[in-house]
């Protein structure tokens, strides 16, 4: 079903982000991904797409390479990061959301996330909202943990309705006592296409802030500003939507701003949240 070589991990957090419903734009999957790719990550396991895929609607592609077909498949890979002087070690696992067998599919990340000895999973994801692409985006946190909620600064879920794969792997680790929290970014409704920059940087920005752990997102800051001035181009020429984007951002500007705890408490506060956990354990 799927294929792992697991190296030793430094207390590792599981961290999951899946094209499709939970991925507006791209935000999550493509946050993940720049941040394996620029961490040097090690590819350490493929969850075979074979049982959980309709291969008729996600379907593979082909390429020609050397005159020669080449299939690509739905892809479910994990790779691991590896924080210079962090006390923790990220186990990141990317790709599209399967559309079969999802139990079988949450199992196959259960028996994961034991071998690696997760501290915990976190699952990130993007949803669309009434915002301006001009103000920073965002990003909210739940956890059903209270001693996670207290650490991350995070609330808890209240959405009640039809789920994906994240709500039933949140619903599955919480069966087994490993801690489950999910951070999304809010992107705006009318530029909802992927790639989205400005979105990935706002989540791995978050992230950093609640685990303490380094992302390098400032990197992404050119990224985000062509991003934005891409959109701006686009509906200069439009007054209607130039006139509904001031509305959006006279309300954004009017709301509170919320204090957020640093990055060095929020990581202070996770470590000290391991540490129960590995004496309760």
């Amino acid at each position: 079903m799927w294929e792992a070589t697991l190296p030793d991990l430094r207390s590792p957090l599981l961290v999951t982000a899946y094209q499709g419903w939970f991925d507006v734009g791209g935000a999550a999957t493509g946050a993940l991904e720049w941040l394996s790719e620029r961490s040097d990550s090690i590819r350490v396991a493929h969850i075979d797409p074979e049982e959980f895929f309709n291969f008729a609607e996600q379907r593979p592609t082909v390429s020609l390479r050397d005159a020669r077909r080449e299939i690509e498949w739905p892809a479910n890979d994990v790779h691991v990061l590896r924080p210079p002087e962090a006390r923790h070690d990220l186990m990141l696992v990317v790709g599209a959301e399967p559309q079969l067998r999802w139990r079988t599919y949450a199992e196959v990340i259960v028996e994961l996330a034991k071998r690696c000895a997760a501290t915990a999973l976190m699952t990130v994801g993007a949803h669309v909202a009434d915002i301006p692409h001009t103000r920073p985006f965002d990003v909210t946190g739940s956890t059903t943990d209270a001693g996670l909620a207290d650490v991350w600064g995070l609330g808890q879920p209240s959405y009640e309705g039809p789920t994906g794969i994240v709500g039933v792997l949140h619903e599955r680790f919480e069966q087994i006592g490993v801690p489950a929290a999910s951070l999304r970014v809010a992107v705006p409704h009318y530029v909802s296409g992927a790639p989205n920059p400005k979105g990935a940087r706002a989540l791995l920005e978050r992230f950093e802030r609640v685990t303490g752990l380094p992302t390098g997102w400032a990197d992404l800051d050119d990224a985000a500003a062509e991003w934005e001035q891409r959109v701006n181009d686009a509906m200069h020429s439009d007054d209607d939507v130039v006139a509904y984007v001031k509305r959006l951002e006279a309300r954004a500007d009017a709301r509170a701003k919320r204090n957020v705890p640093s990055g060095d408490d929020l990581g202070a506060e996770f470590e000290r949240f391991l540490r129960q956990q590995d004496t309760s354990g």
